[in-house]
């Protein structure tokens, strides 16, 4: 089990590198979290949700991600609380207190989950959340020492050496846990910037201190290239430039809303040499881009309100009256038509907002989530290219073209209705599992076939996530905003997913280098 003294020391990339080194090794290996929370969230083929870490954990290993590796997801959802997710669905919405006292119904799947995971699996690698050292949450804790207990698991420490304290808040950690701290084996420190010698003193000292070794020193890795684990790292995004290249750059501003979720979403322009993104608040920005992305939400009602509040509304209306390319991702997608309803009073007290209205669609909000694998072509209003007004072109078939077949999945709550028609969609709804306490059983649902997206002029929304995954489709939105802009469109076509696959390599080696990995298949066994 990788555990860490806070949050942001490093655990889902440092256990996303041992599944891919184990894998690499031919051990079979699977990650899991008891319990994640995050606003970055990933479906699986049973369309199940889970944080999108250990989908990236899982692809590390090279198997598929199921609810198994995360059976608990928080997504933090204002004063509401936060919805929690049990095994991949919507469970209910819970205040802090409601959930410390649901803690015995959390644990048991977790329980099984894990148990289940371990009937498949050689080896399994957990991750644990912020610090095992909440002495306030010690007695509901179920996704630190309590499930290192459970798994019999050796415990590695992470420390982050940039925040500044790693010996104190290594040696802290310890001795809060008390008679705990026997399952942790070794430390290891992360983001170390300069000459290790300087540091050998203190790794002797800690040593001497905890009677636990530094089994590892890594370095800073200034651009890992891999999906972040949630908004931890858009605190430190304000007018941060991602690409800096000679091509002529288009500029693609992403809306920080205040409760943005997967942002992950809009990692793969970050890979693209022409492509310069920027999340931002700022009108200028906005009101100055080539394209501006109005992205997902786990509060869609309150995200609108905080732009009409701030202006921003009137800012995003400015660009896309100037020809700026204008794209809503679900939760934006949702706030660019004319009215969310919320009946049920589901995301907050408001039963009836207005949108930003540039798309001619309205928004019902139900208790049901919408939660599958999708693949998708483009339907309709096109035309000329992905975003000309001349012609609508329809296709009414699956094709085997990478610009009309794309993939992706949805999350959502809402459903729109109005001027759709952008994408038809094969929802890929596969089995599902339900590991509930009282037994597992398999049900099996067909495939089905809805409309999504509208478009007006230069602005569209849809809810396919993972949208610009899909490499053909992204760079020829990219090379429509570059010809707007009375730029020559670039015909290389960048490959995200071999891009991410280097990036897994690539940070493996590091570790794999850094890390004392004969300790560590010590303690495990192998």
């Amino acid at each position: 089990m990788i555990q860490g003294t806070g949050s942001g020391a490093g655990k889902s990339l440092i256990t996303a590198a041992l599944c891919r080194i184990f894998k690499d090794e031919g051990v079979a290996v699977a990650p899991f979290k008891a319990q994640n929370m995050a606003l970055n969230s990933y479906i699986t083929l049973e369309g199940g949700e889970i944080g999108r870490a250990q989908a990236l954990q899982a692809e590390a290993a090279k198997i598929e991600p199921t609810v198994d590796m995360n059976p608990i997801l928080l997504k933090a959802s204002g004063e509401m609380g936060s919805q929690v997710i049990i095994h991949g669905k919507v469970h209910s919405t819970m205040k802090a207190q409601e959930y410390y006292s649901f803690k015995k119904t959390a644990w048991e799947a977790v329980k099984t989950s894990f148990d289940r995971l371990s009937e498949k699996y050689e080896l399994i690698i957990m991750e644990g959340a912020g610090s095992p050292a909440e002495i306030n949450l010690m007695d509901v804790d179920i996704v630190n020492m309590s499930m290192a207990k459970h798994a019999k698991a050796p415990v590695i420490l992470v420390g982050d050496i940039d925040k500044g304290g790693v010996f104190a808040s290594l040696y802290g950690t310890v001795k809060l846990l008390g008679k705990s701290s026997s399952h942790i084996k070794g430390f290891v420190i992360n983001k170390f910037r300069g000459d290790v010698e300087i540091l050998r003193p203190g790794l002797e000292m800690i040593k001497d201190r905890t009677g636990k070794p530094v089994i590892g020193v890594l370095p800073y890795i200034k651009d890992i290239g891999l999906p972040e684990e949630d908004g931890l790292a858009l605190q430190k995004i304000s007018n941060f430039k991602f690409q800096i290249s000679n091509h002529a750059r288009i500029k693609i501003v992403i809306v920080k809303l205040q409760y943005i979720s997967n942002f992950t979403d809009f990692d793969p322009f970050a890979c693209e040499p022409d492509v310069e993104l920027i999340y931002s608040t700022n009108p200028a920005d906005i009101e100055n881009a080539d394209m501006v992305i109005v992205p997902g939400s786990k509060n869609t009602v309150k995200d609108l309100m905080f732009l009409k509040e701030s202006g921003l509304d009137g800012s995003i209306k400015k660009a896309f009256a100037k020809g700026i390319h204008i794209i809503g991702m679900c939760g934006g997608y949702q706030m660019l038509g004319k009215k969310i309803y919320d009946p049920h009073c589901v995301e907050s007290p408001h039963k009836e907002i207005d949108g930003i209205g540039l798309l001619d669609i309205e928004t019902a909000f139900d208790k049901e989530k919408t939660t599958c694998r999708v693949e998708a072509i483009l339907n309709g209003k096109w035309g000329n290219g992905l975003m000309g007004n001349s012609e609508v072109k329809t296709i009414h078939r699956f094709t085997d073209s990478p610009i009309h077949r794309l993939k992706g999945y949805e999350i959502h709550m809402g459903q729109s209705r109005g001027d759709i028609g952008l994408f038809r969609l094969k929802r890929r709804m596969g089995e599902w599992v339900n590991g509930s306490v009282t037994g597992s059983q398999i049900h099996r649902f067909a495939d089905s076939e809805v409309i999504d997206g509208s478009k007006n002029e230069n602005c569209w929304g849809t809810y396919i996530h993972g949208i610009f995954e899909n490499d053909s489709f992204r760079r020829e939105i990219i090379n429509h905003a570059r010809e707007t802009k009375g730029l020559d469109a670039l015909s290389s076509t960048t490959s995200y997913s071999d891009i991410k696959d280097k990036a897994i390599d690539s940070l493996a080696h590091i570790v794999k280098e850094n890390i004392d990995m004969d300790f560590i298949k010590k303690i495990i066994g192998l």
